[in-house]
């Protein structure tokens, strides 16, 4: 049931855009995995480096953080490939690495010409309707070729004939398996066939909303809620000045607002003609009229934003609905580096030993 407390201890992780030098972001991993946190997610867009590179080097610069793609898709990555880069990569890492999936970033596909979701460019049977199907084989096809098996499989969405890989990491087949998810289907799908979902949102509301869809699909598994990580991949920004780590997530708030559709809008009170005219000046480029788009409550709906107590505070509503991962997500805070060690001192201290 929503609220109910699992018995699974509570971790906290980061994500980072690797927009920045490949150094930078695996030196910020460092002081991140020196701060406490468990887990560190790097996002997979073209645009940005790529993410496989980048978890190499975080691998060689941490010991204990557990590094994953936050998250990939097998559209844009042909699983085959995603399933020899893992490898490698836990292999690398002596058995951390993590993969999470989803149905790919509409923003992402649509900068690569691509529809959404995006036409497999390595399989000419692509159905459009097919999302969660392509999944599914997507995890067929890597989870058997990370356990060291043969792959044939006729899928609707992929097709693979005797595909192996001559190595396996140490993790084998073992290596835990996060599904990017958001709708009822998603959420229902990745309960039944995922080790945990990364969620993306930062309110109470729409982890309540969610809960229900995750239990029933962690029950026909046949497992029960303890055995799942509940992720909440947050847009969070916290800092010493409350003014200023609210003021830093205000262009977060407004894209999350802009990409928002009506049932989320609604259940925050959001007016559909404010997301509508957000999207309007962001797509124009008029990025002066964008801030006075944005009041306190579209930052309170979907960023945790402020100093460390009222960050607290709003993790706490999270981990009461059954959240297991707080993922501390862009901006992190006006100054990244000051907010990691925030974190370490006042944020995931607080939470020790909670279940």
């Amino acid at each position: 049931m929503v609220g109910e407390k699992m018995a699974r201890e509570i971790n906290f992780g980061i994500e980072f855009v690797p927009n920045m030098p490949p150094n930078q972001c695996a030196d910020r991993v460092k002081l991140a995995e020196d701060n406490g946190f468990k887990y560190a997610w790097i996002t997979d867009h073209f645009n940005n480096r790529n993410v496989y590179p980048m978890l190499t080097l975080i691998s060689l610069k941490t010991s204990t953080i557990r590094p994953g793609t936050g998250i990939t898709n097998p559209f844009t990555r042909n699983p085959l490939l995603t399933a020899n880069a893992i490898a490698t990569i836990d292999e690398i890492s002596g058995g951390r690495v993590n993969l999470g999936m989803g149905p790919g970033d509409k923003a992402t596909f649509d900068k690569m010409g691509f529809g959404f979701p995006a036409p497999a460019i390595w399989s000419g049977n692509w159905d459009i309707k097919k999302p969660l199907g392509a999944i599914k084989e997507a995890k067929e096809v890597v989870y058997k070729l990370l356990a060291g098996n043969s792959v044939d499989i006729a899928g609707e969405t992929i097709k693979v004939t005797g595909a192996k890989l001559d190595f396996t990491g140490p993790q084998k087949d073992k290596v835990p398996f996060y599904m990017g998810a958001q709708g009822p289907g998603m959420l229902k799908t990745a309960g039944e066939i995922a080790d945990g979902v990364l969620i993306n949102a930062s309110n109470k509301k729409d982890y309540v909303a969610a809960m229900p869809n995750i239990e029933e699909g962690v029950g026909k598994s046949g497992r029960s809620m303890s055995d799942f990580d509940v992720g909440a991949y947050t847009a969070f920004s916290v800092g010493p000045d409350l003014a200023k780590a609210r003021k830093s997530a205000k262009m977060v708030a407004a894209f999350i607002t802009m990409g928002s559709p009506p049932p989320v809008l609604e259940r925050h009170g959001i007016p559909l003609g404010t997301a509508k005219a957000i999207g309007a000046a962001i797509g124009a480029g008029k990025w002066g009229d964008v801030g006075p788009l944005v009041d306190d409550n579209m930052i309170d709906a979907f960023v945790i934003a402020g100093d460390a107590d009222s960050c607290n505070k709003k993790i706490d509503g999270l981990l009461d609905t059954g959240v297991t991962q707080v993922i501390i997500g862009s901006p992190t805070g006006p100054d990244v580096e000051e907010a990691i060690k925030i974190c370490g001192t006042d944020i995931i201290p607080s939470f020790a030993g909670r279940c």
